[in-house]
């Protein structure tokens, strides 16, 4: 059990790495335009690092109720602690998103909100419910234009304060709306409910990811050379957003791979140094996000004599290798942040917070 967990850790350790890239590359780099080899490179992380966090966040809800049988009260107090840690995560993610308008925490809040309510059902729904997110995404796309309340120039959100687009924007269109990326955190619940203690069971999981990760990595070589419509081009080629369902299984089928991936490493070198300081920094992932996002961009805007906008950067791009020697930095700090906390306390800052009001 303390390896799986362990393997857990160092997926969030990972998933947390890509998202300082992602992040300050938004802020300060040229992620919608990237230019050169390094710039291509940094938007690899981009979609692959939220699907293995929100993911994990699945494996951990169902890690939490993974027992044979459980009385109605002890199911009760569960739900009670889901409903509850996913209120905090919601005000949070609110409250962060004046400063970060790519915030995710009110996006993992509703996500956890759902879940809350799934914790005892068969894990075969688990799959049929990320199905139908992906399946409630792909009609919305029909009735509502997915730029509605996009400022494109900026990429804000235009009238996210009100009843309708707050509405929409968590529903439908906003960066991690329940629709379709709910359909994550049902893949990470029914993930949660196999047993990984089984070396059969990661090589199946690797070998899906893989096999899934090589068919839409393939078809979108077919795109390339021009075999598929324009309709079908756009469709195959998208990244993020909108999140099609191509991007969904590949994102996926990426998560798969890396997962298995740290339970062997967790398994094989559990205690070795380096994945003792990566264990400690997937615990701290709530910490380390809200960090990076506050002290994290005040300092990149510091050394690059840049205003922090929390928006698109609108002012010259810092170089992709900058961006990515800073957010290498960052994250080493952060590791030795995280291994320094630990060591004299049980959880991290906001973790503490979350456990002490959810219980």
């Amino acid at each position: 059990m303390q390896q799986r967990i362990i393997g857990f850790d160092l997926a969030r350790a990972y998933a947390i790495f890509g998202m300082f890239v992602v992040n300050f590359n938004f802020s300060f780099g040229s992620l919608a335009a990237p230019t050169g080899p390094m710039g291509h490179f940094l938007n690899v992380f981009t979609g692959n690092s939220t699907a293995i966090f929100i993911l994990c966040a699945g494996m951990g809800v169902s890690l939490m109720t993974n027992r044979p049988a459980y009385r109605p009260d002890e199911q009760a107090a569960l739900k009670a602690k889901v409903l509850k840690r996913s209120w905090f995560l919601f005000a949070v993610g609110l409250l962060l998103y004046p400063w970060w308008s790519g915030d995710i925490l009110h996006f993992y809040g509703g996500y956890l909100h759902v879940a809350a309510f799934l914790l005892f059902v068969p894990k075969r729904y688990y799959l049929w419910g990320a199905l139908l997110a992906v399946a409630v995404f792909h009609l919305l796309l029909l009735l509502i234009p997915i730029g509605t309340g996009w400022d494109l120039t900026t990429y804000r959100y235009v009238d996210f304060w009100t009843p309708l687009g707050f509405l929409r924007n968590t529903l439908y269109n906003g960066w991690n709306s329940l629709f379709p990326w709910l359909s994550y955190l049902l893949v990470g619940m029914w993930l949660g409910r196999l047993n990984w203690q089984q070396a059969g069971t990661r090589r199946k999981v690797f070998g899906v990811g893989l096999l899934g990760f090589f068919l839409i990595q393939g078809l979108r070589l077919l795109v390339r050379q021009g075999l598929f419509s324009a309709f079908w081009s756009n469709y195959l080629m998208a990244e993020y957003t909108p999140a099609y369902l191509p991007f969904v299984l590949v994102t996926i089928a990426f998560a798969l791979m890396v997962i298995p991936a740290c339970m062997t490493i967790a398994d094989r070198f559990p205690t070795h140094w380096l994945v003792v300081a990566l264990q400690k920094t997937g615990q701290l992932t709530l910490s380390n996000y809200v960090i990076h996002l506050t002290l994290g961009n005040l300092l990149l805007a510091a050394l690059t004599g840049k205003h922090y906008t929390g928006l698109l950067e609108d002012e010259t791009p810092t170089a992709p290798a900058y961006i990515l020697a800073y957010a290498a930095a960052f994250y080493a700090a952060s590791v030795l942040f995280s291994y320094w906390w630990r060591r004299r306390f049980s959880h991290g800052p906001l973790e503490a917070l979350m456990r002490k009001i959810s219980g």
